[in-house]
């Protein structure tokens, strides 16, 4: 349960949220909404008591029982006694540092068995017990099979998963927590179709509290009962599911629109018959001052209409022309350690070909794009690029961001020079005004993303490799990326999961894994994307 009363936040000269309060009661099940950059991850972080010192708060916020959060960026090395998944997913209970203890306290116990060393040994099995650290295997064995996750995967290193892969076991450290509320921020990130549904099936079994950000329409419609829409600094409430948040929105501002237009009629009756008085008598002349304050009064309290929202456009410069053939694949291999990702990956790309690699989670997709992008050495084989081209290369963890410079110097050594172009950029792409002296680490993942792409815009990149770019975008954005990406005369190859940007992109390869096969696009290869 959370309380929030009079809560405000604010960031430089920008408002974030206009003082407000309300409640998020036990069992309810809410989804935060808003457009990249209204503000929603900086609300998350307060809600959870994370107060960045870059931020001004007003208010309080108090939790009732155990809060269990999903971030949107994993924590590197996990949170458990070893960095592994299985640590990672036991630590949401504190399991893995008693049976770590328990371990210790046996040894002791073996070696000397006082009556001290039985009765830590008895303690500690005692909470063990308690804990459910007997059951812990079939239920982490439960949750992996619903998200999709092999088993054996628990037992690598953290850092050597795949984003999907990664994903997956944060969720079920959130879900293995059986917290009082779960805040999750994006948990259908990386997902694929039956992993989304296995979730949205859990969330529904759950009892106790759900607040949660997504840009994911259908488990914003099945999951929640209530809205909290994010929006130039206001915090609006709607009873119901997405669906009907948008229907009452919509209902709303036309309500606004017919009151406005009544006030104005009002307003232009009075004023005229206020104007037709003047000069005439006295008593006319001191009517016509009484008209003219109740014409203050409403236009003082005139109703302000809530606008629709823009629709989303970015815009790429057009590519500079590269030779026909801008990057030959060559026997591309890669392993890791014993596994073997990939084994012999070969593609020809033509200038102005779109191309989606596709395959599951843990494939050897991101590894492959590491590969063509030169972030990363392949074991064997050869990455060639032909005549006048230039890679612009979009990480899926943004790692081609400088943390420690602002977002406006991260376009200092772009095709554009002043620093009024390059606000322009930065703003064509939703990063506006005092965003442009913010630090990456104080933009939400949306945010993040958008200045990536503002990077790519600015680099003069004839041949783009895209990794998950759509990740935390809201879904205006997605499609406003696809169909620049769509639009684009440029050389692209990207790796997705979502739909509507392969779709609006109009791709006309793919590169299939771990068949490691390339074809011409087939339509039936987009329900290979929602499969992953």
């Amino acid at each position: 349960m959370l309380i929030v009363r009079d809560l405000g936040i604010e960031i430089g000269a920008r408002r974030i949220l206009t003082p407000v309060s309300f409640t998020v009661g036990n069992g309810e099940k809410v989804g935060l909404v808003g457009r990249n950059g209204a503000g929603k991850s900086t609300l998350l972080s307060v809600l959870l008591g994370h107060t960045p010192e870059h931020l001004r708060i007003s208010g309080t916020v108090q939790h009732q029982g155990r809060v269990s959060h999903l971030p949107q960026e994993p924590v590197p090395g996990g949170l458990g006694v070893e960095p592994i998944g299985l640590s990672h997913v036991l630590s949401a209970r504190g399991i893995d540092q008693l049976d770590a203890d328990m371990q210790h306290a046996r040894h002791a116990l073996a070696a000397d068995p006082t009556e001290e060393t039985i009765e830590r040994f008895t303690v500690l099995e005692e909470a063990f017990r308690e804990r459910g650290g007997y059951e812990a295997e079939s239920e982490v064995a439960r949750l992996a099979a619903g998200l999709g996750l092999a088993e054996d995967l628990l037992l690598e290193d953290l850092n050597s998963l795949s984003g999907g892969q990664r994903r997956r076991v944060d969720l079920m450290r959130v879900l293995y927590e059986q917290p009082e509320t779960m805040v999750l921020d994006e948990p259908t990130n990386h997902l694929d179709k039956a992993a989304k549904r296995w979730l949205f099936d859990e969330l529904d079994r759950f009892r106790g509290t759900v607040l949660v950000i997504s840009h994911d329409l259908p488990l914003l419609d099945k999951s929640i009962d209530r809205v909290l829409a994010l929006r130039d600094g206001q915090l609006r409430e709607y009873k119901g599911n997405y669906t009907k948040f948008r229907e009452q929105e919509e209902t709303r501002r036309l309500s606004e629109e017919k009151m406005a237009m009544h006030q104005g009629e009002q307003i232009d009756r009075m004023k005229t018959l206020a104007d037709s008085m003047r000069g005439q008598t006295a008593a006319r002349a001191r009517l016509a001052k009484v008209l003219d304050r109740k014409v203050e009064k409403l236009e003082d309290n005139r109703v302000e209409v809530t606008k629709k929202e823009k629709k989303v456009t970015f815009r790429l410069p057009p590519a500079p022309r590269s030779g026909d053939v801008p990057m030959t694949v060559e026997n591309v291999a890669v392993r890791y350690g014993s596994l073997t990702v990939l084994n012999d990956v070969n593609f020809i790309t033509r200038r102005g070909d779109r191309i989606v690699i596709v395959g599951k989670n843990g494939a050897g997709k991101s590894s492959l794009l590491r590969c063509l992008a030169g972030t990363q050495t392949s074991q064997s084989g050869v990455v060639k690029f032909g005549a006048n081209v230039t890679v612009g290369y979009f990480a899926q963890e943004h790692e081609q961001l400088d943390f420690s410079k602002d977002v406006l110097s991260h376009l200092d050594n772009a095709t554009v020079v002043t620093e009024v172009q390059r606000r322009a950029l930065l703003g064509a792409f939703g990063l506006k005004g005092s965003a442009a002296h913010q630090m990456p680490g104080t933009l939400s993942g949306g945010e993040r993303a958008k200045l990536a792409l503002a990077i790519l815009a600015a680099s003069d990149a004839n041949l783009l490799l895209l990794d998950e770019p759509t990740n935390n975008l809201d879904p205006a954005s997605v499609l406003a990326l696809g169909e620049m990406m769509g639009q684009w005369t440029g050389t692209i190859v990207a790796v997705s999961h979502e739909r509507e940007f392969v779709e609006a992109m109009r791709p006309t390869h793919a590169v299939l894994l771990p068949e490691e096969y390339f074809d011409l696009w087939r339509d039936d290869y987009m329900d290979l994307i929602e499969r992953r």
